[in-house]
């Protein structure tokens, strides 16, 4: 038979591991978390999606520029095109923060960066 502390122990392990969760979690400024569609969502979405274009434009006129002074037209066009598409990717990723900058080194494990070193 169940006893009657085991669902006051389940609301106190919930509420311990909230506490946790909660602790863990980054404050979020003026109440704008993700999804509540902010005015800084839509300017990020914008940035991202200026910076894949203007990768897959770059790109292009590249190639085609290249393609008019070596007459070797569609391949610079394609072959650059490509490249383009490629470097908007990686831009976007960048700005997004999932892939370092090129040159940066890993933060070592405790090391707090430029603030924490008096």
């Amino acid at each position: 038979m169940a006893s009657q502390e085991e669902p006051d122990d389940l609301d106190k392990r919930r509420r311990d591991l909230e506490a946790a969760l909660a602790a863990r979690r980054p404050a979020e400024p003026g109440g704008e978390g993700p999804g509540t569609g902010g005015k800084g969502d839509f300017a990020n979405a914008l940035r991202l999606s200026s910076e894949f274009i203007a990768g897959v434009l770059v790109g292009a006129g590249l190639g085609w520029f290249i393609d008019r002074i070596a007459g070797t037209s569609p391949w610079g066009l394609i072959i650059f095109l490509l490249l383009g598409f490629g470097a908007g990717i990686l831009n976007v990723l960048r700005s997004a923060g999932l892939v370092a900058e090129f040159g940066s080194k890993a933060p070592k494990k405790g090391d707090t960066g430029p603030q924490g070193k008096n």
